[in-house]
């Protein structure tokens, strides 16, 4: 060792240069100093070494991550991997955006379950007994040698000593005994299944507190009954005009001649128009119309019915006078109806009770009941069968009356709702009925039961019918907004070329008409607007505003090319033209 410093020595030492002697001492120092750190440490000095490590990092086998990766979202592997390789954490950077919650593992949406070795009647036997005590053995311990271990109400499952659902059943009661009577020989005390058991009661008679109770109830149906069958409200009539007969001693009911229009023919007018505008507003009534009525064959005259309890008679012609009211029901009237000549008319009130008045006199001829609320009154068309008058009541029944003997001569009980119309058809051999049940019955006139019943599950109820001038068909007011037209004839058919839409009328009875030429529908709707549709294309033709609150019924003038009389919930009867 000191023979290879020596040689560096002197290897420095020749490589220096023919300097002068200063340079040469200061070479020799510095020789010293580069061959200092291979000469040993002296036990006196100690010298401090700067180590500097120039070499790049290699990192170690040890460190370096080598092998296959698995996709943690892989279900299946077509190679056996190292169980390092199985467990190894997720390769890549995190998800920075990802919540603990989140980067949790998950093998199910709510979280990480775990498997749990148990056979499905113990799982359904725990599910039941959670369902219905709200305890279950806890599943995450082995409850094989811990069987203290619950969830949810441990309270109840101490108290119940955590019995399970098929552990805890009621104990069979005994079986109540019967009397002796099954021997099947004995044929007069034979008793069999119907015996009575031995602590049967059969009198079940009630304590002093449910006596006063019944008693109560008993006393206020008593009173209640009373009320319903006491006296028809008081009639009376008011007239109006300035005298009942004119100077030739005509009544009110003498078709005028001096109008313009001859209201005595048959004949009907050749082509009808559209109304365009309001003419005349009869107003007299403080609550809503509920329906009004022209004066057969003439219609000269107006009744009209409202919710104030009265009846109004009204003239159509010349100064459009109130001319009389008929006061008699004790609540809203509902339905009027004339009888063929006019003279008289039937009232159906929501006070149970049905009146016949005398048109021109304003007298109430006779009153009819049966408890019920009248819905619809019909007189008999047939001149023979005048006497005769048909209702829709609420209890499901249409009745006949006999107006000569005031009694009830018919029922037709086979509704299945409260009967809304009665239509006459087929020469008045024949009426058809709707009803709440949403159907449609067809019946022959005094045969109680109905020969024709139109029901379809699409139908809807229809509470306004009205039957076409021509006798053909039948107009019905859907409470689906649309109108169907029947067949009025023999078969009843719907047309279903014929539906009339555009309107809103769901909830209310709002009735249709028909122009007398047969070209024009005409309906009120819930916005109070009259609309008009063509017969032939269904088509909407025209729109009025007609009434503040709902139109519930427009009647075409039977001998008028336009006249149309609307009348509505505002108490307002209108004319337009």
């Amino acid at each position: 060792m000191s023979a290879a410093i020596a040689s560096l020595e002197v290897y420095g030492s020749d490589s220096g240069s023919d300097s002068d002697g200063e340079s040469r001492t200061s070479t020799d120092n510095a020789s010293q100093d580069a061959t200092a750190h291979l000469r040993p440490l002296g036990s006196e000095k100690t010298l401090s070494l700067q180590v500097l490590n120039s070499a790049p990092e290699v990192a170690v086998k040890q460190d370096v991550e080598t092998g296959v990766h698995l996709d943690p979202s892989l279900k299946e592997v077509m190679y056996n991997p190292t169980c390092d390789t199985l467990f190894a954490p997720e390769f890549g950077p995190m998800n920075p955006f990802k919540t603990q919650q989140m980067s949790a593992p998950r093998n199910m949406l709510s979280g990480y379950a775990e498997p749990a070795h148990l056979n499905d009647f113990m799982f359904e036997e725990q599910r039941r007994t959670f369902s219905t005590f709200g305890y279950a053995l806890d599943p995450s311990l082995d409850n094989s040698h811990l069987t203290t271990g619950y969830i949810g109400a441990i309270e109840e499952a101490e108290k119940n000593k955590g019995l399970t659902v098929f552990e805890a059943g009621a104990k069979k009661m005994e079986k109540r005994k019967k009397v002796k009577g099954s021997d099947a020989s004995n044929i007069e005390g034979f008793l069999g299944p119907w015996a009575k058991y031995l602590d049967e009661k059969d009198v079940a008679k009630p304590s002093e507190e449910e006596q006063k109770e019944l008693d109560e109830i008993t006393a206020k149906r008593q009173k209640k009954g009373r009320n319903e069958e006491e006296a028809p409200a008081d009639e009376k009539t008011i007239l109006h005009a300035k005298d009942m007969y004119d100077y030739q001693g005509r009544s009110y009911l003498h078709v005028p001649q001096d109008v313009g229009v001859n209201l005595r023919s048959a004949d009907i007018p050749d082509k009808c128009y559209l109304p365009k505008k309001q003419i005349h507003v009869w107003s007299g009534h403080t609550k809503g119309v509920s329906a009004i009525r022209l004066f057969p064959v003439s219609g000269h005259l107006l009744l009209s019915c409202s919710m104030d309890c009265k009846i109004k008679l009204w003239e159509v012609y010349n100064e459009r006078r109130c001319l009389r009211t008929f006061i008699g029901h004790s609540k809203a009237v509902r339905d009027i109806c004339f009888n063929n000549t006019g003279t008289q008319f039937l009232s159906a009130a929501y006070d149970r009770y049905l009146k016949l008045w005398d048109t021109e006199t304003g007298h109430c001829i006779s009153r009819f009941t049966n408890r019920k609320v009248p819905y619809c009154v019909k007189f008999n068309p047939d001149e023979d069968k005048q006497s005769l008058f048909v209702a829709g009541m609420s209890d499901k029944k249409i009745v006949q009356w006999d107006v000569r003997s005031g009694e009830v001569v018919q029922e037709y009980d086979r509704h299945l709702g409260a009967v809304n119309t009665i239509t006459f058809v087929d020469e008045n051999r024949r009426f058809v009925s709707t009803s709440d049940d949403k159907s449609l019955r067809v019946w022959e006139w005094d045969i109680p039961v109905d020969f024709k019943y139109i029901a379809e599950p699409s139908m809807h109820s229809m509470p306004a019918v009205t039957l076409s001038p021509n006798g053909k068909w039948l107009a019905c007011q859907s409470m689906d907004n649309q109108i169907l037209i029947f067949g009025a004839q023999n078969r009843f058919r719907l047309n279903k070329k014929k539906i009339f839409k555009g309107h809103m009328v769901a909830g209310y009875a709002c009735q249709v008409d028909f122009s007398p030429d047969m070209s024009y529908v005409v309906s009120g709707d819930a916005d109070g607007k009259l609309n008009i549709w063509d017969w032939k294309t269904t088509k909407l033709y025209h729109r009025i505003k007609a009434h503040d609150k709902v139109c519930i019924s427009a009647l075409w003038h039977p001998h008028e090319t336009s006249k149309v009389i609307t009348c509505g919930w505002d108490a307002q009867i209108k004319l337009w033209d």
